[in-house]
């Protein structure tokens, strides 16, 4: 069965950073592309990142591009997302996702983990 659990969520002030986790198991993690999608209160949910599955070409949302970095580790089954200079709109739940299908940064996913509280403010 498909888990993924996410970890690193926490309250950052403006200009912070945070690093996010997701633990994947019960599929075979290094064959598929995987993503970090968001969904601030009261919105739907957003793409934030992509990555392949070799981990070699990666995507961004429009309003995270140059802030956020996703990478992985196959070895370990691990999904990271840096994110720095954090904004008060980056306030949400964060979602490790797989099987995702991206239109104009609005994602539908076979599989999301139960997320992460990202709270950004002063």
């Amino acid at each position: 069965q498909v888990q993924l659990v996410e970890s690193g969520g926490d309250l950052v002030q403006p200009g912070g950073s945070l690093r996010l986790s997701c633990a994947a198991s019960g599929f075979a993690f290094s064959s598929h592309s995987m993503y970090w999608v968001r969904q601030a209160p009261g919105k739907g949910l957003e793409h934030v990142a992509s990555i392949r599955s070799a981990g070699d070409f990666t995507t961004y949302g429009k309003s995270v591009k140059g802030r956020f970095t996703v990478s992985r580790d196959n070895a370990q089954n691990m999904l990271y997302l840096q994110m720095n200079s954090l904004k008060f709109e980056d306030t949400a739940v964060y979602y490790c996702s797989k099987g995702c299908h991206v239109a104009a940064d609005v994602p539908r996913c076979d599989w999301h983990g139960q997320g992460t509280q990202v709270t950004v403010s002063v």
